[in-house]
């Protein structure tokens, strides 16, 4: 049984609600989003199943981050955007 998850305090409904997505680092240092067959970012709702994912696309870099150091593969939590900018009115002079 999994814990409740515990509130972010920020006061709107749906705060405790998180996405989480993948990346990996190319040999240049660029972090790039994990996509799918259909080039779309994975995007996943539970933390466990997007290192369970990660694992599974990329298990030679998750093993030797145990052992050779160096993070190659992250997992990335979705922050909502609290705004409506870019679509919001400009302010009434």
């Amino acid at each position: 049984m999994k814990p409740p998850r515990r509130s972010l305090g920020l006061g709107r409904p749906g705060a405790t609600d998180m996405r989480y997505k993948i990346e990996v680092q190319d040999d240049t240092g660029i972090w790039s989003d994990v996509r799918g067959d259909d080039g779309r970012i994975l995007v996943f709702d539970d933390e466990d199943a997007a290192r369970a994912a990660l694992a599974e696309r990329f298990p030679v870099l998750v093993q030797m981050e145990k052992y050779a150091g160096g993070k190659r593969t992250r997992v990335i939590r979705i922050l909502e955007d609290e705004d409506d900018w870019p679509n919001r009115r400009p302010p009434a002079k």
